[in-house]
């Protein structure tokens, strides 16, 4: 696991080492083991690596002796490296360690641009060809986007710069940006940036299962590949106890995240049953909660599944008092508005792992997308004919009667020509059922392509390597999401047949609990005398409101008076996404953070 990034242009000077220095600086946090980058006559490769497999070997970027011109670097973990390391010295090729990145210039020689179609695990690869003839760089980034990978092309002089991470990005030299004009309304409507774009003019991500070729002076040319060929085995039990098996072995320790939900219990269940059977040490799990006494606390639950599970558990108890630092560093990691108070509890849990000594974390992100676990899923395969819209409603920060009450005419107006996303979401859940996909299917779909990576998968990215933890995910693995995908509509309808999968493991308290997501307070925490009030008010005050001329700032103070008379969940909500937006706006303004700023 680690942080990439480079720049590939025509006929431009050897890029200035400063400058790399200054761009691999704002991503060191996420690979502080080891710090290299190369570079040439248009171009640089480069890694902060964070050693996990093979700790003593893997130096990045990746070279082989009899392949000269060919490099690589890795973010993330490739699970099949040995299997590919035995085909490749088959065929005559040679390598220094058991890293599995090392294997990557011998499989770009033998397959060219398909390489990645051979890679399972989670990866983001970086590859220059810089062989006479045809140069060119090669991205990809694997099925899921676990891994993500941020670009830039400069249309006036043909450059493409990529990192790991945003703040990185656009640290290179030449790099433009703005927020998008559409960025607001994308935070109320969908609560993230989706698609390909993030909140910035300018910057992009690699789509999952993603291949781009770069030639000299020419924009990326990006292709999706066919999903990684998996065939599971067994029921859904066996095919999660065989990821789970698969992805603790590690040489560095491992824990899990425990939420005390069905989804990461199943992982810490299964586990902690590895390290029992193969005489491990016990399994450690952690699990954040908040000081005090605040509604719809999980650690009853999550201390019931350790206890099943016989794991050594770590209760983390992070202070009130600490959430606006924790807010402006989790805008500064992310790069871009995520409106889910989640991010501030992810951020705080990590740095909690990292700081008992653990490096690799398992976690249950993913189970919900790919077995209907959603509430808006249920509803949405019982509605009639406006399912389509009140699905998209529920993705949403802000309902839209909210969004169109809270926006000033000129923003309302501007969104009504070029379109929300919401209404892109909608049209592309239409479409599928009008070609025959089933609901559920085409929920399912939409879930896995964008909003899983988008929603989910880059804030646990961004969020455990800002303490250099690697977040290990066995229900994104490959054979799991074609198990998935193969059962019937009945059995990935709420879940029912990962509920069936922990009948024997798990807690019947745990089993028969509601449905709750791992999140913060936030409506409690909003309320009068609340930690996160003050902080939101001067987001808020009128005077930034009226300066930004998207929000109506005397809509919005009706907004917090009435939610502070009579607190609830979404007047909360719309008014947390409001802020985040509002302090992303003032990060983003001098994007160029401080190098060295601390995690």
């Amino acid at each position: 696991m680690c942080r990439i990034l480079g720049s590939f242009a025509a006929g431009a000077d050897r890029p200035e080492p400063a400058q790399l220095a200054a761009v691999s600086a704002r991503q060191r946090h996420g690979g502080p083991d080891e710090h290299q980058v190369l570079s040439g006559p248009g171009w640089s490769l480069g890694c902060d690596r964070l050693a996990v497999t093979d700790p003593c070997g893997g130096r990045q970027p990746y070279r082989l002796p009899h392949l000269p011109g060919i490099l690589a670097v890795l973010n993330g973990e490739i699970y099949n490296h040995a299997e590919l390391r035995r085909t490749l010295a088959a065929r005559g090729h040679r390598f220094p360690d058991r890293c599995d990145g090392t294997v990557l210039p011998a499989l770009y020689a033998e397959y060219g641009t398909a390489f990645a179609e051979h890679l399972d695990g989670m990866f983001a690869v970086a590859l220059l060809d810089l062989r006479p003839g045809s140069p060119r760089l090669v991205l990809a980034v694997d099925d899921m986007g676990m891994k993500p990978l941020h670009l830039h092309h400069d249309p006036y002089d043909g450059s493409t710069r990529f990192a790991s991470e945003i703040p990185a990005l656009l640290a290179f030299e030449g790099v433009r940006i703005s927020p998008r004009e559409d960025a607001l309304d994308t935070v109320l409507a969908t609560r993230t940036s989706f698609s390909t774009h993030t909140a910035l003019d300018g910057v992009d991500v690699l789509p999952p299962g993603a291949t781009a070729v770069v030639r000299p002076g020419a924009a990326p040319v990006v292709r999706r590949r066919g999903p990684h060929r998996a065939t599971p085995l067994g029921d859904t039990q066996d095919v999660l106890r065989h990821e789970v098996r698969r992805l603790a072995r590690a040489e560095v320790p491992v824990c899990a995240v425990t939420s005390g939900g069905l989804d990461s219990g199943l992982v810490t269940a299964l586990a902690a049953e590895q390290a029992r059977e193969t005489d491990a040490p016990p399994l450690h799990t952690f699990h954040l909660t908040y000081r005090g006494r605040w509604p719809d606390s999980e650690a009853a639950y999550a201390r019931s599944v350790a206890r099943r599970a016989r794991t050594v558990h770590h209760e983390v108890a992070v202070d009130p008092d600490e959430l606006g630092s924790l807010l402006t560093r989790t805008v500064r990691h992310l790069g871009q508005p995520n409106a889910d108070p989640i991010t501030l509890s992810t951020y705080a849990l990590f740095r909690a792992v990292r700081q008992n000594g653990f490096t690799v974390a398992l976690a249950g992100d993913g189970a919900d997308e790919l077995f209907g676990g959603y509430d808006r899923m249920r509803a949405a395969l019982g509605a009639g004919p406006a399912w389509a819209a009140a699905y998209t409603d529920a993705l949403s920060a802000a309902p839209r009667l909210l969004r169109d009450h809270l926006y000033t005419a000129n923003y309302r107006a501007y969104i009504a020509d070029t379109g929300s996303a919401a209404d892109r979401i909608e049209q592309e859940l239409r479409s599928a059922e009008a070609v025959g996909a089933d609901r559920l299917t085409a929920m399912t779909a939409f879930e896995t392509r964008w909003r899983l990576p988008a929603y989910h998968l880059r804030r646990l990215d961004h969020l455990s390597m800002a303490w250099a933890v690697e977040a290990r995910l066995p229900f994104c693995q490959p054979s799991v999401v074609a198990h998935a995908r193969s059962l019937p509509v009945a059995a990935r309808t709420g879940k029912r047949a990962l509920y069936e999968a922990g009948r024997e493991l798990l807690p019947a308290s745990v089993l028969n609990r509601p449905k709750q997501p791992f999140t913060l307070p936030v409506a409690a925490m909003l309320a009068p005398g609340g930690p996160l009030l003050d902080l939101v008010r001067e987001l808020l005050s009128p005077a930034r409101l009226v300066l930004g001329g998207k929000i109506r700032a005397d809509r919005a103070a009706k907004l917090l008076a009435r939610h502070l008379e009579r607190p609830t969940p979404q007047a909360a909500l719309t008014l947390w996404s409001l802020a985040v937006h509002e302090l992303w706006t003032e990060v983003v303004q001098g994007m160029r953070i401080p190098v060295g700023c601390a995690a």
